[in-house]
């Protein structure tokens, strides 16, 4: 006897669909969801299935689609407990390379994402593509800029170790170091201050904007009143903290210049249009990559993570621009141990090799 079929209870929801374009004429397509996604992907003519297992359509959700993309359409449908999401296709692709696959975290204004890039061809074509991409990425070209921000400065110390260590005087030699390999290696640098200057956030955020950034890390110590407290922890934007502490420690860091993390009057107009939903969310995207992939060649160098999540999130004043960036906050000033390892020159030059390691590694081309 056959047995009705029971109506299945997704673990997992759909929240929203978005395409967007890439450099190297690349489409993006990101697929939030309420929990982490388990996905297959299959090609058909000119289309792009993409099934999330034990997932809910949502019917009701619109997608938004970005101009200049390969896709044209994006369509739900429910197999069983399986949702199908079908991308309508302008032009064939080949299979999408794992390196162009990424299942991000939440970061506080999204849930988890599956990140989607690629490009219109043959599976040779790309392959060829994939081929010049290595070979760049061997010789870094200076093209890519990196804006390194030094926190603090001038009238402001920052935080202060039991041994008298300023929190500016320590990040400001560990972005002069950081300078000179990145130079050294090929990319074009800016320091948002090469000397004991004090600089409102909006004027850090600004500069990145200026200087055309391609990546803008912003460079602090930790301090904590716990004396046992120590390691590294690394930060991106969002409007919601990720956590408790997280929280505090972007509200003692926005008070350097008592600037309202809630709006964008401080920024230029040109810079507030370019603040859309979409260019934020991609915005956060490239942001969380490349801090994940710092924080584990942190770990890789042997230097102490805080406990916690390897990425938080907090609404940081100096990291709102439309450029994807982070923000390192490299001890504990507060910590003894850690304030003797963060005033010597080999500690520095270690954090220094470990954020150029993490740079090369980074995908700029996603």
């Amino acid at each position: 006897m056959m047995m009705p079929r029971m109506a299945f209870a997704a673990r997992n929801s759909l929240r929203s669909l978005r395409t967007g374009v890439q450099p190297g004429n690349k489409t993006r397509l990101v697929i939030e969801t309420a929990s982490r996604p388990s996905y297959t992907l299959s090609y058909g003519e000119n289309q792009l299935i993409v099934r999330l297992a034990n997932t809910a359509a949502n019917t009701s959700l619109a997608p938004t689609l970005a101009g200049g993309t390969l896709i044209s359409g994006i369509t739900q449908a429910q197999s069983g407990d399986t949702l199908e999401i079908r991308a309508a296709l302008r032009k064939p692709v080949s299979e999408i390379p794992k390196n162009q696959i990424m299942i991000l975290s939440p970061n506080g204004d999204t849930d988890y994402r599956l990140v989607l890039d690629f490009a219109a061809g043959s599976a040779t074509t790309q392959s060829n593509q994939a081929a010049a991409q290595q070979i760049a990425a061997a010789t870094p070209a200076k093209k890519y800029t990196i804006v390194i921000d030094a926190g603090h400065g001038g009238k402001d110390p920052g935080c202060i170790g039991k041994g008298g260590t300023k929190e500016k005087v320590v990040v400001l030699s560990v972005a002069k170091k950081l300078k000179a390999k990145l130079d050294a290696a090929g990319f074009k640098t800016y320091l948002t201050r090469s000397d004991d200057t004090y600089l409102k956030l909006a004027e850090r955020a600004s500069i990145a904007e200026k200087r055309k950034g391609d990546l803008f890390i912003s460079l602090h110590a930790n301090a904590n009143p716990s004396r046992s407290m120590k390691g590294f922890s690394i930060y991106t934007l969002s409007e919601k903290a990720s956590d408790e502490e997280a929280q505090k420690l972007a509200d003692a860091e926005n008070a350097a210049d008592k600037i309202d993390v809630s709006g964008f009057s401080e920024f230029s107009k040109d810079i507030r249009i370019a603040l859309s939903a979409l260019q934020q969310h991609a915005v956060a995207e490239l942001s969380e990559e490349y801090a994940m992939g710092c924080a584990k060649t942190f770990r890789g160098s042997g230097i102490e993570q805080q406990p916690g999540a390897n990425v938080r999130h907090a609404p940081f004043a100096v990291l709102r621009s439309t450029v994807p960036g982070a923000l390192v906050e490299l001890g504990h000033l507060s910590n003894a141990a850690e304030e003797k390892l963060l005033k010597s020159d080999a500690h520095q030059n270690k954090l220094a090799n470990a954020i150029l390691k993490s740079i090369k590694k980074y995908n700029f081309d996603v």
